[in-house]
């Protein structure tokens, strides 16, 4: 369907939709924006930024600076469009799945080693690419075929570049095992090892470094000053 104009008076759309158009026909992708630009574009209107944010479980990217940090607190950044919301069968068929309990997201990453199941970064640390940006972990929900051809729903911890780099198609038992039977003996032993535990096999060294970034600033700071004396 075309795409609507996001301030078109005769447009029968709630703020999340309105909000959705304006961040490509104003913002632009890689565009910056603040909380008071949301409330001149929609004035009289509650919670608009909130809306706008609500996009991110339709697979919009915004960041904020606790994951840029190039942006001030103020400003967010809209990194890249994702379901066009503004089509209703589009927007019904990736409808956000039943929320996941704190207690249940707490689970799964301390199953991950509180670390990405893809690139191995853990909460808080900088990427070694671009230091301005820290990795955010996420629990998220991604479709396996398994080698039988029946599909299963999973639950994977992510870091917020990971998942929106993610084209969204399912992964493959049966490429899965032939990339397994590719590796060398010895890359296979240790990947028995890990199925066998059930999770990848950390290092000591990981495990000490992923529970202190889990530390407040003060306990770093005594681990900091006990290490180097």
């Amino acid at each position: 369907m075309p795409i609507p104009v996001w301030n078109d008076p005769e447009l029968k759309a709630g703020t999340m939709i309105r909000g959705a158009l304006w961040l490509i026909q104003v913002v632009g992708e890689g565009g910056k924006f603040t909380k008071e630009e949301i409330r001149k574009a929609f004035p009289g209107v509650s919670q608009a930024d909130r809306r706008i944010r609500d996009l991110r479980d339709y697979d919009w990217v915004i960041l904020t600076n606790t994951e840029d940090a190039t942006l001030t607190a103020e400003d967010q950044r809209f990194v890249r469009a994702g379901v066009p919301v503004w089509d209703p069968v589009a927007r019904r068929a990736a409808a956000p799945q039943k929320t996941l309990s704190s207690k249940e997201k707490q689970a799964v990453m301390a199953r991950d080693d509180f670390m990405c199941t893809v690139c191995g970064i853990s909460g808080g640390e900088a990427y070694y690419d671009d230091s301005n940006q820290t990795a955010v972990l996420s629990v998220t929900r991604r479709e396996t075929v398994l080698a039988d051809g029946r599909e299963e729903t999973l639950l994977v911890t992510e870091c917020k570049r990971c998942r929106s780099g993610h084209d969204g198609s399912p992964a493959r038992a049966d490429e899965t095992l032939a990339d397994a039977r590719a590796l060398d003996p010895s890359e296979q032993r240790r990947l028995l090892r890990w199925i066998e535990r059930g999770c990848r096999g950390s290092t000591p060294l990981d495990r000490v470094w992923n529970a202190y970034r889990r530390l407040p600033a003060t306990a770093r700071e005594e681990i900091r000053t006990a290490l180097e004396a």
